[in-house]
């Protein structure tokens, strides 16, 4: 990934969808729809207990997560509150599906120290 200035920067997203007004106290239903948007994607996603990570290209995962919210609108949901948190980082190269994993990678190396 180059870290021009003027390139569409590589972004890791954590986000949880949050899905309101629809009488149900379970929103799997919701959460499982906005997942077959992010297959769709092609973006590297991996779901958790609560949310979703998400990584890639700025542009993709902002568009990705706005997919996510029409489509559970879609599915009947009146309300959506969504929290997001996106880090980028222009002081290295990361390569594309490293993101998340490179992280975790790199505190397993500390921790295989103790």
């Amino acid at each position: 990934m180059s870290t021009s200035k003027t390139s569409d920067l590589y972004a890791v997203a954590d986000f949880c969808l949050i899905p309101m007004g629809t009488g149900e106290s379970s929103v799997a239903e919701e959460i499982a729809e906005c997942q077959r948007i992010l297959k769709k994607s092609g973006l590297k996603f991996e779901l958790h207990g609560y949310g979703t990570n998400l990584e890639g290209p700025w542009s993709e995962v902002t568009k990705a997560i706005h997919d996510c919210h029409a489509a559970v609108h879609e599915k009947g949901a009146p309300r959506i509150a969504t929290d997001i948190r996106i880090g980028t980082r222009v002081d290295r190269d990361t390569a594309p599906g490293d993101g998340n994993a490179g992280k975790v990678r790199r505190v397993e190396e500390i921790l295989a120290k103790d």
